[in-house]
């Protein structure tokens, strides 16, 4: 799994950036602001993803090359195919 500190730190300031969207319903603002923000939610969320794509990718590839255990880069691909696309 990629170094937890920096996921934690990314997900804390999606946390934020959430209860900052929650704030702006309340306060009805402008439709146009409110999906600005949903836009950098979703980045954001889409940023961790990467990076723990990427961990994956390098783990199963370097675990590939030692064993050679074809069953790793399957694994790999299937988890690809599945989460391929999602937010």
């Amino acid at each position: 799994m990629a170094r937890t500190e920096p996921l934690i730190t990314r997900l804390r300031r999606i946390e934020g950036q959430v209860r900052g969207l929650q704030k702006m319903i309340e306060e009805k603002r402008a439709c146009e602001d409110i999906l600005t923000q949903i836009n950098a939610v979703v980045s954001a969320i889409l940023k961790v993803k990467e990076l723990i794509l990427k961990d994956y990718t390098q783990k199963c590839v370097l675990e590939y090359e030692e064993t050679g255990d074809k069953s790793k880069l399957d694994s790999l691909i299937s988890m690809l195919i599945k989460h391929s696309g999602e937010v």
